[in-house]
């Protein structure tokens, strides 16, 4: 499937259930202390480099981005769909949502502190990932932190329902973290932490934290 065939399935598949989404993953952070956890060290890692704007790329309904402005950031959340980033910006009023593609990032070089990605690389293709996380190395300031979480496994299947029973049509990809780490390696990333765990955020999760190198001119 070519680019805009996969990105216009996802956008049209989050804007259907965009409403139901976020009714169902509102509290689940509540329900998730080890994410919680990776959270704040990220937080620390931010403040302790000297703080800055950080984007939570693939926001949805933007739960993720108002937890990292408890936690002290400059946090802004950035998403392919118009319906999710609506719910946003309805469920969290005065923060920053903007709609985006992780594809091809609107954001200027060597701008961001900080970057999250949580669970939202799993529509991805793997062709993609290398261009996804050359555009995260390109607009992180060296030293700049990235915080990943995803599907572990080595299955892709195709979603056709979800979220309150709504149609849908995209994949989902599962991986495992010796591949991510490879693809970070590749874009230029040191990987510093990872895990796997499972919680009600995900049967079997996978969570990095890696740092953006400077780049080799």
């Amino acid at each position: 499937m070519n680019a805009e065939g996969w990105l216009a399935d996802t956008r049209t598949s989050y804007d259907t259930v965009a409403t139901s989404y976020a009714d169902q993953v509102r509290n689940l952070l509540a329900e998730t202390p080890e994410e919680r956890a990776v959270m704040a060290l990220f937080a620390d890692l931010v403040h302790t480099s000297g703080g800055g704007p950080v984007a939570d790329v693939g926001c949805g309904p933007g739960r993720v981005t108002a937890h990292l402005r408890e936690l002290g950031m400059d946090a802004f959340g950035i998403d392919l769909s118009p319906g999710m980033i609506e719910v946003a910006r309805r469920d969290h009023p005065g923060l920053r949502f903007e709609v985006g593609s992780m594809t091809d990032l609107d954001v200027a070089d060597a701008s961001m502190a900080g970057l999250v990605a949580w669970c939202s690389l799993i529509h991805v293709p793997d062709d993609e990932i290398g261009s996804v996380f050359t555009h995260f190395q390109r607009v992180l300031r060296p030293g700049g932190s990235l915080l990943l979480s995803f599907h572990v496994g080595d299955e892709s299947r195709l979603k056709t329902q979800g979220y309150g029973g709504h149609p849908m049509k995209l994949y989902v990809h599962r991986r495992q973290l010796g591949q991510m780490t490879a693809w970070l390696n590749d874009a230029g990333f040191m990987v510093e932490a990872h895990r796997t765990l499972s919680s009600a955020e995900s049967t079997l999760g996978g969570i990095l934290l890696a740092r953006s190198r400077p780049a080799i001119r």
